[in-house]
């Protein structure tokens, strides 16, 4: 299907004609975080976690107090104290059925360990908030030492520890734990002692394994007292530690360091995100880099959204407000955070709608809109629609569109890449005229001089290109002078095109029901951002027998949006993906763009989409006729809200209902 091809409906009711987006106050788009509530609300979102970040500080206030810990020799220093029993009540942390999984499976780990058997991994369950992770990584670190705890996308998993696997070989199990408690303290300038060992060459054995995997962290020496010699580790002072010394299974200690987050609920009224985030990172002195979202807004709305700023405290951002409303940009809600907000972390959005101008099509009369809307209205709340990628996926570009800059990344041609962002439209502003002077003249120096302070993009580009050049390496600087967000958007937008093009594929060749070598999700899913691994494991392959059945319906069907890390239908889909991508020249692509750090997966989107929460009502306003004694003239408008799933696009869904392009 090429970009012009008609779309494909789920229902064939009538539709009406109608106008959105006259103002901006007509398009009303408010962001659901993951419990489904409004941005706007006045309660501050919760994080989903069992336990608190303020039980995870009193937790870490009484674990300071508890200085007992069997094998190590306490020096006090500055107040602190080792990490104790107190503070880690995995019980308290996990609730009380996974910790005695938990405990099973610790006790299988130490038996594998002595019989040396296999490894295992056992899944605790998903923390997104970062002090709660670190919790979780040191109570069980402590509770159970000889198991090594890792992050998956905010789900820690647990596994046997390979370096205390190394050590209980050479020291008592009991001496291993005590060992590992102290190395996880990191109480500054505290001693461990091993129990007194006469054969030097085990002794250099053990110092030997200390040195190869904690040197930068500890000193190890051995003192001989009342004729027994004993290895005694102490720790470095912090300014001697180098990270090749840290402890693998402690790596999420980074998740502990404090670093400065402040939240906010930004309203914004035709302006694209981007374009709000590279002025607010210019006011605030930091990179939009720095700036983290759950999902990307349209521009001809009002918009409201969750932002986390990295490196800005909440009250510098709260000082900082007033300066942004000159720009069409309001801050609310600013308060602290533990961590940047993941892309695709929100349930959906609320659309608050205004139709104007409603006529119906065809032969129906203006008597006959209400019945029209009702029936339209009722049969997508029922049947859904195919859940099209929206046209703000592609930019606002009317000449080169943003799937076509990704096509060019995909081929590596970063040149062409560059010429098509710094494309012109045909009309007459500074901006255009800024770039029409770089592709004419190919001085970005000049072209940056003319190009507007608040295009942030572009400025940021030609810099790079006065810098670095218009050559193939050039241009691949420019490329990265772009925040990753930005970089990416324009991979995501070729494989958006993709998508659509396959869906409408797939319902124009292929029955509306599941057929045999389709794919479908065999539980729930939201569509998740494309930069993260797809989860394969729930999607299935519909085989001859499941068709004939009726297994499954047309809104458990899944479409591939192309990755690295995606399968693909096993049928006449599957083989159009692959000739689809031969003609864009990109059959031997992997997807990966390691000179522009980018990395595509790829993802699972459902073919169908449904609002939920849908109210309208029609609004028939009768207006006399300024002259003559012609009857007076009516004006229709149609109101209408409803929620759709993170992903899926409002204008996408009018489509469905007017049964045109709205």
């Amino acid at each position: 299907m090429d970009r012009d091809a008609q779309p494909c409906f789920m229902s064939d009711h009538e539709g009406f004609c109608g106008s959105i987006k006259n103002s901006a106050q007509d398009f009303v788009v408010t962001e659901l975080d993951v419990q489904g509530r409004p941005v706007t609300s006045s309660v501050r979102p919760e994080e989903p976690t069992k336990v608190t970040s303020t039980e995870v500080r009193q937790w870490s206030r009484k674990a300071a107090l508890d200085e007992g810990t069997a094998g190590v020799t306490t020096v006090v220093q500055n107040g602190d104290g080792v990490l104790g029993q107190q503070g880690f009540d995995l019980n308290v942390i996990l609730g009380s059925s996974v910790n005695e999984a938990l405990e099973e499976f610790a006790s299988r780990t130490v038996a594998c360990i002595e019989e040396q058997k296999e490894d295992t991994e056992m899944a605790l369950g998903t923390f997104p908030d970062k002090q709660v992770r670190a919790s979780v990584h040191r109570a069980v670190r402590h509770n159970h030492p000889c198991l090594m705890t890792v992050t998956q996308r905010a789900e820690i998993r647990v596994r046997v520890d390979p370096d205390f696997r190394e050590l209980s070989q050479l020291v008592s199990e009991e001496e291993a734990e005590d060992f590992f408690r102290f190395i996880d303290a990191k109480v500054p300038g505290s001693v461990f002692t091993f129990l007194p060992d006469d054969s030097k060459e085990h002794r250099t054995s053990v110092h030997h394994f200390i040195s190869r995997r904690f040197g930068k962290l500890v000193e190890t020496k051995s003192f001989t007292e009342q004729d027994e010699t004993a290895i005694t580790v102490r720790l470095r002072e912090k300014g001697h530690q180098g990270k090749k010394g840290r402890r693998k299974r402690s790596a999420s200690d980074c998740e502990e360091q404090a670093e400065t987050y402040a939240g906010f609920t930004l309203k914004k009224e035709n302006l694209e995100t981007l374009e709000a985030i590279s002025y607010m990172a210019a006011v605030l002195g930091v990179l939009p880099s720095d700036f983290s979202y759950a999902g990307i807004k349209d521009k001809r709305a009002i918009t409201y959204q969750s932002m986390v700023v990295k490196k800005i405290s909440a009250e510098r951002l709260l000082e900082k407000a007033s300066e942004f409303e000159r720009r069409g940009m309001q801050l609310s809600n600013i308060h602290p955070v533990s961590e940047p907000l993941r892309l695709g972390r929100l349930q959906g959005n609320h659309f608050d709608l205004i139709i104007r101008d409603l006529k119906p099509h065809g032969k129906c009369s203006s008597s006959d809109l209400e019945v029209l809307v009702k029936e339209a209205v009722e049969n997508v709340k029922a049947q859904g629609f195919v859940n099209y990628y929206g046209p703000q996926r592609f930019g606002n570009s009317q000449t080169i569109q943003a799937d076509q800059v990704g096509l060019a990344l995909l081929k590596e041609d970063m040149v062409t890449a560059v010429r098509l962002f710094l494309s012109p439209e045909e009309t007459e502003d500074l901006q255009n005229n800024a770039k029409r002077h770089f592709l004419h003249t190919g001085n970005a120096k000049e072209s940056l001089l003319l190009m507007p302070a608040y295009k942030a993009r572009e400025r940021l580009m030609l810099r790079a290109l006065h810098r670095y050049g218009s050559g193939q390496e050039g241009c691949g600087r420019a490329w990265l002078s772009l925040p990753h967000g930005m970089r990416v958007f324009y991979l995501h937008a070729y494989c958006s095109r993709l998508w659509n093009e396959a869906a409408s594929y797939r319902l124009n060749k292929l029955p509306h029901w599941p057929v045999q070598g389709d794919l479908v999700c065999t539980r729930p899913q939201r569509d998740t951002s494309a930069t993260e691994e797809p989860d394969t494991a729930q999607v299935h392959v519909v085989t001859h027998a499941e068709e004939k059945d009726n297994a499954f319906s047309l809104k458990q069907v899944v479409l591939p949006m192309p990755g690295n890390s995606v399968k693909y239908p096993e049928n006449v889909l599957g083989k159009w993906y692959q000739d689809r991508l031969v003609q864009d020249s990109l059959s031997a692509c992997r997807f990966r763009i390691t000179s522009l750090k980018l990395n595509v997966p790829g993802c699972y989107r459902p073919l169908l989409a449904y609002p939920h929460d849908v109210t309208y009502s029609l609004h028939v306003k009768e207006e006399p006729q300024v002259t003559g004694p012609s009857p007076p003239h009516s004006t229709a408008s149609l109101t209408l809200s409803f929620d759709l799933d993170s992903s899926c696009y409002a204008t996408v869904c009018l489509r469905e209902i007017m049964k045109c392009e709205p």
